[in-house]
């Protein structure tokens, strides 16, 4: 349930600048931090959701996506597969306009459930790979 490339180009072009960043810590080893890093060289603010609520890259940190006072536009998730359902429905609760699953995040149920919710869903691949490029 591979996304195709008008809906990447949609999400990273046109659904808002706003992006959660799923698993985002201070930890410059981990995947996210260097994606997030990307994200904002390409003009997105990124919104670091860590349990720990580290600031990182400048930005505010928050421990889960409801505790965000504002709106998010993209919920771009870097944890576990086993994970993922529940973030891509908390997603879907606090009205994101689209959801990213991170390289090697994978869950079909929950990416189909987040379509039906409406929302724009990206599985298995990485932003920072795809934002370079729209050209």
């Amino acid at each position: 349930m591979d996304a195709d490339q008008a809906t990447i180009r949609r999400i990273l072009t046109e659904l808002g600048d706003t992006w959660a960043v799923v698993g985002l810590s201070a930890n410059e080893r981990r995947a996210a931090y260097g994606v997030a890093d990307v994200l904002q060289r390409y003009g997105k603010r990124i919104v670091p959701v860590h349990p720990r609520a580290e600031t990182v890259h400048g930005e505010q940190g928050y421990p889960s996506l409801a505790a965000v006072p504002f709106k998010i536009d993209v919920v771009d998730v870097f944890v576990r597969s086993e994970l993922a359902g529940p973030v891509a429905d908390e997603a879907v609760a606090v009205g994101a306009d689209a959801v990213w699953f991170q390289l090697g995040v994978i869950d079909d149920d929950a990416a189909r459930r987040t379509r039906n919710a409406g929302l724009a869903m990206v599985m298995d691949r990485c932003p920072a790979i795809e934002i370079p490029r729209l050209g």
